[in-house]
């Protein structure tokens, strides 16, 4: 089964993450991508905090699949397992 969008979580500036969920049929997927990644996709150097949100909103067709690429991996990481994002997972 494909993964189907799910929903914005918010910034978690402590960890530097946004967090976000993927649907899996009836499961929700607890989802997470760097700031430093985000930015990367960007070419930029640091967003502000206040801008997060618009940043991924602009790239989340490009996050949404790689982690859709990490899951149908079975990449999963931490309690409860769910996919993280970093920079070298958007490398060619």
């Amino acid at each position: 089964m494909s993964l189907t969008r799910g929903h914005f979580q918010g910034y978690e500036f402590d960890r530097m993450v946004i967090l976000f969920s993927m649907i899996d049929g009836e499961t929700e997927i607890p989802c997470a991508i760097s700031t430093s990644a985000m930015d990367a996709l960007e070419s930029m150097n640091q967003s502000k905090a206040s801008e997060r949100e618009a940043q991924f909103m602009r790239l989340r067709d490009q996050i949404e699949e790689r982690a859709t690429r990490k899951f149908l991996a079975m990449e999963f990481e931490g309690t409860p397992p769910g996919i993280i994002l970093r920079g070298i997972d958007f490398r060619n």
